[in-house]
């Protein structure tokens, strides 16, 4: 148990120093794919269907949707 909060200390750790350099589009991005993988996961789910495809679907409408937003401004 003490080794899988360890690493999930790293890797949380690791997730913030990896997004520190990135463009506001990109963080945009990655944060429309995170949220639309997670609503995609949940409506498939609720749904019955597959949540996997339900991520995959939602975070590539959202990851596509955060860069066009911020594009557009």
């Amino acid at each position: 148990m003490r080794t899988l909060k360890l690493l999930m200390v790293i890797l949380l750790v690791a997730s913030f120093i990896g997004c520190a350099g990135m463009s506001a589009e990109e963080q945009r991005a990655l944060s429309g794919g995170a949220i639309g993988a997670g609503a995609g996961a949940l409506g498939a789910g609720v749904l019955g269907k597959s949540p996997a495809a339900g991520a995959a679907i939602g975070g590539a409408a959202g990851a596509a949707g955060g860069y066009l937003y911020e594009k557009s401004r």
